[in-house]
């Protein structure tokens, strides 16, 4: 298992659509592993693969609470089944936009199925925390943020603020180079 380097914005990777998981073999396992260790490192509740550059159908979440014991879940080719007329806000932040918070408004529960660890079959009915991080991780598969449910221009502010640190760092690099 290893701690992998977590994307950030303005990385365009991060708006790629992941590919589906042919078979859950000992490659995806140990991507989930290593996802896991990455996810619990940065620290966070939830991690897709394509945040650490592997554009497949991969997503790990823990929502436990620190004083709680870890429950690791690891889930391949996860889609939502059902979703409820419901809806709930949490301020969720997100490994990919550090140190950025917003209220976002989902569903309150949903009804998702995917490959365990093993590449069973499995669904899981979630509310409350799980069910947020599940539908934040498998829009990450999709390419989406979680700013893309925010306001257009707080969404700007955000992506702004990236680009801009991402040009500095950019910069820096080149002129040690030099």
């Amino acid at each position: 298992m290893a701690v992998r380097p977590i994307l950030t914005l303005p990385d365009p990777r991060l708006r790629a659509k992941s590919a589906p998981v042919a078979k859950v073999d000992a490659h995806v396992r140990a991507l989930m592993d290593d996802m896991l260790e990455t996810m619990y490192a940065a620290p966070g509740v939830g991690l897709a693969a394509i945040q650490i550059g592997e554009a497949t159908r991969v997503i790990v979440v823990d929502p436990a609470r620190k004083d709680e014991p870890k429950a690791p879940m690891t889930l391949a080719n996860p889609r939502i089944l059902e979703a409820s007329a419901e809806m709930s806000s949490y301020e969720e932040g997100c490994l990919s936009i550090p140190d950025h918070y917003e209220e976002v408004e989902r569903p309150a529960r949903v009804r998702v199925a995917y490959l365990d660890r093993d590449g069973a079959a499995r669904e899981i009915e979630a509310d409350g925390l799980l069910a947020t991080v599940l539908q934040h991780e498998i829009d990450h598969l999709d390419g989406v943020l979680f700013v893309d449910h925010i306001s257009r221009l707080k969404r700007q502010l955000i992506v702004k603020k990236f680009q801009k640190q991402a040009k500095r760092e950019a910069e820096a690099a080149a002129t040690a180079a030099d």
